[in-house]
């Protein structure tokens, strides 16, 4: 069976690009989560924890504006294993702190648990100027789509004509975050930040000229 184009207007094609740079800081969440008996119990050991939390971070060098966190919170916690049963009150607060100091990360996050983070929920590590990434990202799928449009206007004999259309394929997408553990020199409990990288997509429309 042959397939035609209703509508043949010229040459669509698309273009990846990426950017991998070293990463320049890393954000780290945790949080102070206990259970006491009573109220007042669960909001004495989890201030205590908060206070060490954050005497740790200072130690650290790292300012109140590098820390966005919540206030303490307190709730009602029931198990259920067939009946509703109380178990005390959990207090909780939670914290996202920034660093550059790559290098330090490790030890700061064994002396925020030391401190009282009952929690590390997630290590994420990024770079100051991401836009900067993406434009170069999106400057690289441009030149992937032309080269690709070359390609084929060469082979089909053909000249490439002007950029008639230009579309953006889901560019927030691309981009993501890679790390790796582990390696020569290193133990498994290491952290390994790898690379950050950022992609883009796109396709071109471009006219043909014979």
């Amino acid at each position: 069976m042959t397939e035609t184009i209703g509508e043949p207007w010229g040459l669509s094609v698309s273009g990846a690009g990426s950017v991998r740079v070293e990463p320049q800081l890393a954000r780290v969440s945790l949080a102070v989560d206990v259970l006491e008996p009573a109220p007042d119990r669960a909001f004495e050991v989890a201030g205590r924890a908060v206070a060490g939390l954050r005497e740790v971070l200072r130690r650290h060098g790292l300012p109140d504006a590098s820390v966005s966190g919540s206030r303490l919170r307190l709730s009602s916690e029931y198990g259920y294993g067939g009946e509703r049963t109380f178990l005390g009150y959990r207090c909780q607060a939670s914290y996202t702190v920034e660093t550059a100091a790559l290098d330090g990360l490790q030890q700061l996050i064994v002396d925020a648990v030391d401190a009282g983070a009952h929690r590390i929920d997630d290590v994420v590590f990024d770079v100051h100027d991401k836009p900067a990434m993406r434009d170069e990202a999106r400057r690289r799928a441009v030149a992937a789509a032309r080269r690709k449009a070359e390609v084929y206007t060469e082979a089909a004999g053909v000249r490439l004509g002007p950029v008639v259309h230009i579309q953006d394929v889901d560019a927030e997408s691309f981009h993501q975050y890679r790390g790796h553990g582990g390696g020569d020199g290193g133990s498994a409990g290491d952290l390994a930040p790898g690379m950050v990288e950022v992609s883009a997509g796109v396709v071109l429309g471009f006219s043909l000229a014979h």
